[in-house]
């Protein structure tokens, strides 16, 4: 399955059973913002994340809808660029020689350059596409920040991503240690069991 057929499923899913979250999706980014974010990334961006922006900006006004397991929601190309930026502020003594390993999906000990953030947990945590060089090129890593560490991909790819949260949504498995369920007011949610 690809980013757009995952995605599409996944919306339907949210609009029948979890609508509190379904209404705060935001539509499609505009090629020229993904363009921007590209341009000063200074990295040519996967097909899939390009895809997958058109498909959805994040949410409204940033407001929590936690799509990604346990805890994530996606961020909005601007929002991504501002987190990409404030990890360059914060990691600016370690941003030209990174604490990390050199191919994508090794480990990392300091942001690296080419980390491109696609969702928060609002504690400080991201869920990044790696875009270093190698194989796993495009995987999707954990960065947490208060070990400052990723240790292993959590998704070979953000199709991967998509297409397990949607399997899991529409038979009720887990997504590793998180089951989904849905909370009285409509949200989605993950419980972590």
């Amino acid at each position: 399955m690809g980013v757009t057929e995952s995605w599409a499923r996944l919306l339907g899913w949210l609009g029948e059973h979890a609508p509190t979250t379904y209404e705060v999706i935001r539509p499609g980014a505009a090629d020229a913002d993904i363009d921007a974010l590209e341009r000063e990334l200074e990295e040519r961006l996967p097909t899939e994340l390009r895809e997958w922006w058109r498909s959805c900006d994040g949410t409204e006004d940033g407001v929590f809808a936690e799509l990604f397991p346990p805890f994530y929601t996606p961020y909005s190309v601007t929002g991504a660029l501002d987190s990409w930026r404030s990890w360059r502020k914060t990691w600016r003594d370690r941003w030209d020689e990174p604490d990390c390993d050199p191919e994508a999906g090794d480990a990392g000990f300091s942001y690296h350059p080419a980390w491109v953030p696609i969702a928060f947990d609002g504690c400080g945590d991201d869920l990044v596409v790696d875009l270093r060089p190698g194989a796993a090129r495009g995987c999707v890593l954990e960065w947490d920040h208060e070990l400052c560490q990723v240790l292993k991909p959590e998704w070979p790819s953000l199709t991967a991503m998509l297409d397990e949260i949607v399997e899991s949504l529409e038979t009720g498995s887990r997504v590793g240690h998180c089951e989904p369920s849905v909370t009285w007011d409509g949200r989605l949610d993950w419980r972590i069991r």
